[in-house]
């Protein structure tokens, strides 16, 4: 060989290693991308599953957040930015999230989290979700029933209530059309306020003091949720009891809570994205559902209102906060 040849292709090989070598660390760092409304507490249960299982942020292994912040319109861009990074799973917290990230890719794995998955599209059924999306139904639009008829406990009876709802979330419309086929066998009245960004909230108010309803239901999602602290505050002011499908909710200021524990939904979520990361097809994962769940009451709210929480419902309280 000759010299020049010879010199010429150590310094080829020179300038492909350092390429080869930072691919090899690329791909040893394995991503999980979140997409989610806000940095919600119970998304907590991830990171922390993840790390019972071995996953230490920093070591071959990292969580990417991205949040819409309560601008729903931003979902698929956020989603394009994990599949353009790549991540190697995305996790979701809520609908909205859920149907951006499964229209922004067909081979990422998705662990959903959705009120009933099925009603919206994201799969076809639990036991066989195919495609790329599995995760968990948290059941939350069947409940809706039985939470009105803990407020008919509460209160004794009820004719009128309001129902909070985003019209941007696809699972809102099941919830809502749950909900008044429970309303209408109790029966009593159901009138829907919408709200989809902050700025609705001023009006919402103003509907529900016009309508006056003996309670306010609010069904599950990721930005009302986010809105909690000024829509507590509100009904509150307005001696309105409340109840919702997440725990968070009555932490900050609600009444009632009857919902799965989403902090150990989370928890589990870590389990199926160790056996993505392990080479699992989400499609042999069947969606998963609910094992428990859990009435939380706050008695503090309770007390502002003027109402005694009876003995019979404070007896099944998983949590009484006081």
């Amino acid at each position: 060989m000759r010299r020049r040849e010879f010199i010429g292709l150590i310094g080829g090989a020179a300038i492909a290693w350092p390429h080869s070598l930072m691919a090899q660390e690329r791909k040893k760092t394995q991503l999980v991308g979140v997409l989610a409304n806000e940095a919600w507490p119970p998304l907590d249960g991830l990171r922390n599953g993840l790390r019972e299982l071995g996953y230490v942020g920093g070591r071959g292994f990292n969580i990417i957040y991205r949040y819409a912040e309560g601008q729903a319109e931003r979902y698929p861009a956020l989603a394009a930015e994990l599949v353009r990074m790549p991540v190697d799973v995305i996790v979701t917290w809520g609908t909205p999230a859920s149907l951006a990230a499964k229209d922004a890719t067909h081979e990422i794995p998705i662990i959903m989290t959705s009120g009933d998955p099925v009603a919206v599209g994201l799969v076809p059924g639990l036991s066989h979700p195919s495609g790329n999306v599995t995760g968990f139904s948290t059941q939350a639009a069947d409940l809706e029933g039985k939470r009105l008829e803990m407020i008919t406990e509460l209160l004794g009876r009820f004719s009128r209530v309001v129902v909070f709802s985003n019209p941007t979330n696809p699972y809102c419309i099941v919830a809502v059309k749950s909900a008044r086929a429970a309303a209408a066998a109790l029966p009593a009245q159901l009138d829907v306020v919408e709200i989809a960004k902050e700025s609705d909230l001023d009006g919402a108010f103003a509907k529900v003091r016009d309508i006056s309803p003996d309670a306010i239901l609010v069904v599950a999602d990721p930005l009302l949720a986010n809105l909690q602290p000024r829509i507590a505050q509100f009904l509150l002011e307005n001696r309105l009891p409340s109840i919702y499908t997440y725990r968070e909710q009555v932490l900050a200021g609600g009444l009632v809570s009857y919902a799965t524990n989403y902090y150990e939904l989370f928890r589990r979520t870590a389990a199926a994205a160790d056996k993505i990361l392990k080479g699992a097809k989400p499609s042999d994962l069947p969606v998963e559902q609910p094992t428990k769940f859990e009435l939380v009451i706050n008695l503090k709210t309770a007390k502002a209102l003027g109402l005694t929480v009876p003995p019979t419902l404070l007896a099944q309280a998983d949590e009484v906060i006081e």
